[in-house]
């Protein structure tokens, strides 16, 4: 699949994921005015909700990254096999989401009759938050590591969204977790924003984050680079109509160990769990399927 078409994913599922944010704060602000827990806690189900649905939308198109860090690590861990995105890619990926998180609180701002631009007051600086997004992004890093090493990607759409929801409440931060989002949330003057000075310690704080979790990847994964061919499934190549993008989110082909092979790309998760798990009643199903028994009376 052409970078044109992942990077346009990526820019689309990025924007929506801010809009939804943003959109679902100043929806909490409007309709708690006097409880800023309630607006944490609406705005937590909104966004944790949509991230999980983009996942499963546009997984199969670019493995809905939707995060700088997440395709740094797919760089990084992929580089040597060349089974993770190319330098090429991740400058298209990385583009890609910072411009849709900008257009995304823009789009935000403007569904609830806001003007489009308006820079945040909201300061968020102090070593204290910054520790927090350094544990939510390292721990998100992790976890997509950790299910597509342990080969429970199909759950990776509700975990990831699991898992912010529960950062937003347990990190001091509220789990940016995401530059690309840090950098889009600056353009708003709402509950969810960030005023812009703030944005240079929390990104560093989350390329600190990102640098720890891939750290403790080699040290509690030390075959990733080995065992693992992708990290998140993407993509197929130009030209080549029959590799095929997986539809999890952080999809992996694991091979045993002492034998390596190229990864399989997959039409669809029902025809992975028949190649990879041989389950008796799928092929069972696919026979019935393909119509009745010939040597039948």
């Amino acid at each position: 699949m052409s970078l044109a078409r992942r990077a346009s994913a990526e820019f689309a599922g990025t924007g929506l994921l801010v809009a939804a944010v943003v959109g679902s704060g100043i929806a909490a602000a409007r309709l708690s005015p006097q409880d800023v827990g309630l607006q944490l806690l609406e705005n937590v189900i909104a966004a944790a909700s949509a991230l999980g649905s983009l996942i499963l939308t546009f997984g199969p198109v670019s493995g809905a990254h939707f995060n700088p860090i997440v395709s740094v690590a797919d760089w990084w861990l992929g580089r040597r096999a060349g089974t993770g995105l190319t330098r090429r890619d991740l400058g298209g990926y990385v583009l890609a989401q910072v411009l849709g998180a900008i257009s995304g609180a823009v789009l935000g701002d403007v569904m609830f009759g806001l003007p489009a631009v308006t820079w945040s007051h909201t300061h968020r600086y102090g070593e204290h938050l910054w520790l927090g997004e350094v544990v939510a992004t390292g721990g998100l890093l992790l976890l997509i590591v950790a299910l597509a090493r342990s080969g429970r990607t199909a759950a990776a759409p509700a975990a990831v969204g699991a898992y912010i929801g529960a950062a937003c409440w347990f990190t001091s931060s509220t789990s940016f977790a995401n530059p690309a989002v840090t950098i889009g949330r600056a353009f708003t003057d709402t509950f969810a924003g960030i005023a812009p000075v703030s944005v240079p310690g929390f990104v560093a704080a989350q390329l600190l984050g990102g640098v720890l979790a891939l750290a403790a990847i080699a040290w509690w994964y030390p075959d990733a680079d080995r065992s693992i061919d992708t990290v998140v499934p993407p993509t197929e190549q130009e030209g080549d109509a029959s590799m095929s993008a997986l539809p999890a989110t952080h999809v992996v082909i694991t091979v045993s160990a002492g034998h390596r092979r190229r990864p399989r790309h997959i039409r669809d998760a029902t025809t992975f769990a028949k190649t990879v798990h041989r389950d008796p009643a799928a092929r069972a199903g696919q026979q019935d399927r393909s119509g009745p028994d010939r040597n039948a009376s």
